[in-house]
Parts: C-alpha cells; sequence; structure tokens
C-alpha cells in the first residue's frame, strides 16, 4: 500500500503544506509533551496528551508530504498511525507499538479504562522519539517547511 492508494480509496485526501500551519502543529506537539510530564494532573489525562504529540505528529508527516487523513471517516487515527512508515519511515516494529497505544487510548476513552503508570511511560517514551524523528525528518525532507520550529 503507497500513500497514493490510501488517496485512491479515500483514506487520505490531497492537502497542500502550508509551512505556517505545520510549524504551529509541531509547537502544538511539543506543547503536548510538555504537558504530559505535568505530575500534578491525572495519569489518564498525561496518557492523553502524549498520545495527542503522537497524532500530531503523525499529521506532520503526512501534512509535509501532501496528504491529510479523512477525519470524517472512522478510523482516521488509524490510518495517520500506520502511514508512518509510509511517511516518515518509520519502523513497522514502532508503529505496532504507537497502534497498541491507540488501542489503549479507545479503551480508555470509550470504556473508560484507566491507564497504567507503565503505559503512561511507554506513551511518554514514544511520543519524545516520535517528535525528536519527526523534526529530523522535517529537517532532512523539508526544511523549507520547518522554518524556526
Amino acid at each position: 500500500m503507497t500513500l497514493q492508494n490510501l488517496l485512491a480509496i479515500k483514506r487520505l485526501l490531497a492537502h497542500t503544506p502550508d509551512a505556517a500551519a505545520l510549524q504551529k502543529l509541531l509547537l502544538a506537539a511539543r506543547r503536548n509533551l510538555d504537558d504530559a510530564s505535568v505530575t500534578a494532573i491525572s495519569t489518564d489525562n498525561r496518557f492523553d496528551a502524549a498520545y495527542k504529540c503522537l497524532m500530531q505528529c503523525a499529521m506532520l508527516g503526512l501534512w509535509a508530504s501532501g496528504y491529510r487523513t479523512a477525519t470524517s471517516q472512522p478510523g482516521h487515527h488509524q490510518t495517520a498511525i500506520q502511514c508512518l512508515t509510509l511517511s516518515m519511515g518509520v519502523p513497522v516494529q514502532t508503529v505496532i507499538v504507537l497502534d497498541a497505544l491507540r488501542k489503549q487510548r479507545n479503551l480508555s476513552d470509550y470504556e473508560g479504562d484507566p491507564i497504567s503508570g507503565a503505559t503512561l511511560a511507554s506513551c511518554l517514551d514514544e511520543a519524545g522519539k516520535l517528535l525528536s524523528h519527526t523534526k529530523r525528518w522535517l529537517r532532512d525532507h523539508h526544511p523549507d517547511l520547518l522554518g524556526d520550529a
């Protein structure tokens, strides 16, 4: 499967990269990761902030590549995460871990399952690594979109 194939089956939509919007989302991802480190809030909310950072990074890879998810369709989080191998060359093993975090997020959000300390630690670690990877990838492949962010 390619990003072009996903566009053809309407899992992705064409998107014109916009440097200002991309930089704004990159800064938001950093803020969310910072917020996830605040120990005064609950584990569940810290997890949500770290997961949000993961999703923002996944969107950055798609946006910079000229795509975005079709948010009107179910499964757009899954699509964004699974596209990380295609958009930014994230290893499949990492995507499997990120997808497990997505499933945990669904259980927490829709069924009220609490987030364990270990799951939070994993999400924080993965979000930090993905944010670093995203910045490096943007710098290497789309420096014109990165600006000062």
